[in-house]
């Protein structure tokens, strides 16, 4: 389990407009996509609600790493990298259920596990 440090959890406290989130196909061609339903656990996950991901989804399935990256209300950049996972069933599915409007489908869970994190060129975890 990761432990995000302070500066991270604050800076997502204070994060502006969407996420992006990059993904790779198996030939190493990158997709990105804006993402708004997104939430950050305390164990160094982020989950990001699949409500309409496509090639995102087959990047996912076919093993590619993630990365994310948000901006904060100050103009801060922050970019978050790791493994993801794809879970239709299980706790962060359903707790993303309880989170995410109910006029979204919310086929999936894409649980980011950060092993990575930058703010700019700065190494933070």
């Amino acid at each position: 389990m990761t432990v995000l440090p302070a500066t991270i959890r604050s800076a997502w406290e204070t994060r502006q407009g969407p996420i992006v989130l990059a993904t790779v196909d198996a030939q190493g061609i990158p997709n990105i996509i804006y993402a708004t339903c997104v939430k950050m656990y305390d164990e160094g996950l982020l989950v990001v609600a699949d409500n309409f991901f496509s090639k995102t989804r087959a990047n996912i399935l076919a093993g590619s790493q993630g990365s994310l990256l948000f901006i904060t209300d100050e103009g801060k950049a922050y970019q978050l990298k790791g493994t993801i996972a794809y879970e239709t069933e299980g706790a962060y599915f359903d707790d993303m259920k309880t989170w995410l409007d109910a006029k979204l489908p919310g086929h999936a869970a894409a649980v980011l596990q950060v092993q990575e994190a930058y703010s700019g060129a700065t190494k933070l975890l």
